[in-house]
């Protein structure tokens, strides 16, 4: 008992050393593999207006909002938005899977340990983070409506 309450104390003083970003403030550099095995640094981003998605497959909010997200992403990547979509999911098949029977052709990771989730503090998915063409947070979690509204002021 006293080593489980031990290995408790060590992960929450593990977690709580890692912040979220805040609004105003430059993202914190993700650097994952993609479907491929490529990794993606979101620093190759910059000079776009970037929504950073952490989701998995197995998340039914997730995957309800892909629908509102595929319509803004067809309507301002031409313009300079890029979605860079970090799935939580441990079983990268499932991943793979959900990509490709949602139909999404936005930029996918996957962070199958964490590392990237817990830098971030990410406590719940969905959780977005809207980024300016400088890389720093302009909006945590906004709602499709006002990122739509986000995005005609950043892309003009």
């Amino acid at each position: 008992m006293k080593k489980a309450v031990f290995v408790f104390v060590v992960l929450c003083v593990s977690i709580a050393s890692f912040a979220q970003p805040s609004v105003g403030e430059k993202a914190y550099e993700v650097s994952l593999p993609d479907i491929k095995g490529t990794k993606v640094n979101l620093s190759s981003l910059q000079g776009k207006v970037v929504l950073i998605d952490f989701w998995a497959s197995w998340c039914g909010p997730c995957r309800r909002s892909e629908p509102a997200l595929k319509k803004i992403y067809s309507k301002y990547q031409a313009k300079g938005f890029e979605i860079y979509g970090i799935s939580v999911d441990e079983n990268k098949s499932a991943w793979k899977m959900a990509v490709k029977e949602d139909e999404l052709e936005w930029i996918h990771v996957n962070d199958s340990k964490g590392d990237v989730a817990g830098k971030w503090n990410i406590m719940y998915i969905p959780n977005t983070y809207l980024l300016d063409k400088t890389g720093k947070v302009v909006a945590i979690n906004p709602s499709h409506e006002e990122l739509e509204q986000l995005l005609q002021k950043l892309l003009g």
